[in-house]
């Protein structure tokens, strides 16, 4: 293989490899904050606010895991009456 058909292939391989990698960068930063996949992945992030959130999302998941757990444990005794 001529130079000339290496470099024909290997040059839009490069460019879409870079320009992949600067798109998804920061998709993939506001991805992994949970925000907006838009917005500005650089933007001052709240601790406290985001800490507040998971705290509040983990509340409820184990609330509600607690509520079927109560709703099966007394089922038995609503069907007996």
């Amino acid at each position: 293989m001529k130079i000339r058909q290496i470099t024909a292939v290997v040059k839009p391989f490069a460019l879409g490899l870079l320009l992949g990698a600067c798109l998804s960068f920061p998709l993939g930063m506001n991805f992994a904050r949970e925000a907006p996949l838009l917005s500005n992945p650089l933007s001052e992030v709240d601790f406290q606010e985001q800490v507040s959130e998971t705290v509040k999302r983990s509340t409820e998941t184990v609330l509600e895991g607690a509520r079927e757990k109560i709703h099966e444990a007394t089922q038995p005794i609503a069907n007996a009456n």
